[in-house]
């Protein structure tokens, strides 16, 4: 399910956070389906718990999973008034990085083409390498 880089500069906790928002994203994880418990995925990826609890809870507090006490931790249905505000910073972070792709030589139709790459990969398609 996860392949983590123990030796990448990210944290592990961040890899495991960024694993679970691909697999959200992607509806590998469908809406209102429960997560592994923390224990159970301690012990199939043999990390620490609190690496993976800690990573949940980041989850949570970025709106992608929540927790109900006693049953555990399931992916968050998309609530899109509620993302307003993170979409408009993500167009802002997109926009900084799309004119300096710009700027460093990316052609415009190389761009369009990993957003249908994305879109793809997004709406159930294909996946791209």
């Amino acid at each position: 399910m996860f392949q983590l880089d123990i030796r990448s500069r990210l944290p592990i906790y961040e890899q495991l956070v960024e694993k679970f928002k691909e697999l959200i994203i992607s509806e590998v994880l469908k809406t209102d389906e429960q997560l592994p418990s923390v224990r159970a995925l301690s012990n199939e990826i043999t990390i620490n718990p609190n690496t993976i609890q800690k990573a949940y809870r980041e989850l949570e507090r970025q709106g992608y999973i929540y927790s109900i006490p006693g049953k555990g931790s399931f992916v968050a249905p998309m609530m899109p008034n509620e993302n307003a505000e993170k979409i408009n910073k993500l167009k802002e972070e997109l926009i900084k990085i799309l004119s300096e792709a710009m700027y460093l030589g990316m052609k415009k139709e190389e761009i369009m083409r990993i957003v249908s790459e994305v879109d793809d990969m997004i709406r159930g398609g294909k996946k791209h390498d």
